[in-house]
Formats: C-alpha cells, sequence, structure tokens
C-alpha cells in the first residue's frame, strides 16, 4: 500500500509514520508537510535512508501539488492542521485556510484521482464542552466553541459530505487530548515537563478544574491503523484513553515525578471560552474493531518525563517558538 500522509512532521503524524513503516515495512509512505512552527523533520531522521519513505515540503492547499502526489497512491490519512486553540483565538485565519480550504483541497483531489480512500483525524473539541456528566459520542451534536474547533468541525462536514455527494470512500475519528514523545512544547503537558526542567513554574489556567481525557500517541495511532485498514466507510470512530483527570492533577503528577512542591505552579489568566470537561465514549470502536487503550496514563507520563529529559536537544529550540504571554494578547 502506497499512503500519503499530511502534516507527517508533526507530533502525532511523525509517531503514526514511525509505527506504520515498523508493524508495514513493504508500505510506501509520502509524508506533505508545510514545516510550519510545530512541526519537525527531525522526528523523522531515522528514516532518511528508508527507500519506502518519502518526504515533500507543500502546503495541502496547493491544488496542483497535491493531484500530483495523490495520483499515484492508494490513500491519504490527514494529519495536518493548525491545532493550538490559544492561537486560532489570536489569529483565526490561519486555522480556516489551513483546516477548512486545506481538507477540500485534498478531498477534491481524492475524488478526481479514482475516489481514493480518506481518513480524516479530527478532535473532540468539535463536540463543545461536557458538565460533569456524561461523554461524547459519535452521536453527539457539533457544538465548537473556539475558531480552532470550528475550523476542524467544519472539515469533518465536508469530509462527510464528499461520501454522501461523491461517494468518496472516507472514514473520521475524533481523539481526546494526546501525550507523548514529540510533542510540540507549547501543549499542556511537554509544556509542564519542559518548564521544570528548566526551573521555571507551571502556569495553568483559571484554578486547574478543567477536565481532559488523556492519550497516548501511540494508542491513538494503533486506532487510525484499524479505521484505515478495517473501518467501514462513512463511519466516525471516537477514540478516548479512559483517563479523565483534572489539569491540576495532572501538575501534580509531573511535580511528583520532579520531586518538586506546589511552590512550582502559577496560576494565570484563563483562556476566552476554555471548554469545562471532554470525555469519550469510544464503545463503538472497542466493539466494531477490538480496540482499547493499552497505556497505563501514570506510567506513559513518567515514560513522556523522561523522554523529554533524554531530547533536550530536539526541544529546547522550539522553545523560542512559543508565543510569550499569549492570554494577553488575545
Amino acid at each position: 500500500m502506497k499512503l500519503l500522509i499530511t502534516g507527517g512532521c508533526g507530533f502525532i503524524g511523525s509517531n503514526f509514520i514511525l509505527s506504520m513503516l515498523k508493524k508495514y515495512p513493504d508500505y510506501k509512505i509520502i509524508n506533505l508537510d508545510k514545516l510550519t512552527y510545530a512541526a519537525n523533520p527531525a522526528n523523522l531522521k531515522s528514516l532518511e535512508n528508508n527507500p519506502n519513505y518519502k518526504f515533500i515540503k507543500g502546503d495541502i492547499c496547493d491544488k496542483k501539488l497535491v493531484n500530483k502526489i495523490i495520483k499515484d497512491t492508494d490513500a491519504i490519512v490527514h494529519f495536518a492542521a493548525e491545532s493550538h486553540v490559544d492561537r486560532s483565538i489570536l489569529k483565526a485565519d490561519e486555522f480556516i485556510k489551513t483546516n477548512v480550504l486545506g481538507t477540500q483541497v485534498l478531498l477534491d483531489a481524492a475524488v478526481r484521482n479514482r475516489n481514493k480512500r480518506f481518513h480524516h483525524i479530527s478532535t473532540d473539541e468539535v463536540f463543545g464542552a461536557l458538565r460533569e456528566t456524561g461523554k461524547f459520542s459519535e452521536k453527539t451534536p457539533y457544538n465548537p466553541h473556539s475558531p480552532y474547533s470550528a475550523s476542524k468541525a467544519a472539515a469533518d462536514h465536508l469530509v462527510r459530505a464528499y461520501y454522501d455527494t461523491y461517494n468518496l470512500p472516507v472514514t473520521i475519528s475524533n481523539c481526546s487530548n494526546n501525550y507523548g514523545p514529540y510533542q510540540f512544547p507549547e501543549k499542556l503537558i511537554p509544556l509542564f515537563i519542559t518548564n521544570l526542567i528548566e526551573g521555571k513554574k507551571i502556569p495553568i489556567y483559571g484554578k486547574g478544574l478543567n477536565i481532559r481525557d488523556w492519550i497516548h500517541v501511540d494508542d491513538h495511532n494503533e486506532a487510525v491503523d484499524l479505521i484505515l485498514h478495517k473501518g467501514k466507510i462513512g463511519e466516525t470512530y471516537c477514540i478516548g484513553g479512559d483517563v479523565e483527570m483534572k489539569n491540576i492533577e495532572v501538575v501534580k503528577l509531573i511535580l511528583k515525578e520532579f520531586e518538586l512542591g506546589e511552590e512550582m505552579i502559577e496560576f494565570v489568566t484563563d483562556r476566552k471560552g476554555h471548554d469545562f470537561r471532554y470525555a469519550i465514549d469510544f464503545t463503538k470502536i472497542k466493539n466494531e474493531l477490538g480496540w482499547i487503550p493499552k497505556h497505563n496514563f501514570k506510567q506513559g507520563l513518567k515514560e513522556t518525563i523522561r523522554w523529554y529529559k533524554e531530547n533536550e536537544q530536539w526541544w529546547r529550540p522550539l522553545k523560542k517558538k512559543i508565543i510569550k504571554d499569549i492570554t494577553k494578547k488575545q
């Protein structure tokens, strides 16, 4: 099989490529990535001499380039996206361009080139926010609260529209918060870890009571692999880690690993439109495809902390790209 992976130099995409070529060494993978601030080709340095891997620097909004690449592929796994909520509040236009128009360009090219298999990576944030009870599922109505989640919701609707209108063989997955190696250090867990390594305090929004469902990136990608190969065409699958934790609880676990106290916590102005709680019901993918998350969160967090401690040369240059005092700029 020959796959086009968009955004393959990003956090989840690069981990997906590494896992796929390890599991399917005969597969051929083309990685199309614009190399924005959050992308890092170094994530895939181990593949630079692999004849089955090819990197192309380019924009998914480039119709000519996208059509040329898709022509010789069997399937597209679409990871490429602007994904940081804070940046979307500060500057929404890039999110609309990449997440909506870029997805439309890919879908058009997939249709024009003999209806290629298309899997779209989305987020649980399209569903909005939960209160204290209940979970998101494939039947949850869309109710996005940020420019980022609204742009991903629009992309999801486009993918479904191309299935209905053009009979394009699509699937969609909506996943909860990922963690693991190679995650850009402005995201919550790597930001906390790298700040502590640098001797800096951990900034936490509000009182840290917002709740997220955490999943290890390898568990997420195993689910995507299953959906790509065995998922029912036209269907959506929700992927969750079954690990609901308040942000303050995550902070305390990280502090414990560093043998530091709560004096290292700095409470900052809350994000605009900050969703209270996310949680995923993954019953459908469990029953249909036999998938369940394998990683224990506490152990996975320990391994992630160890990875950032051992790979300072990877994340230190990236810290310079973080927008400081972003909530003040908003």
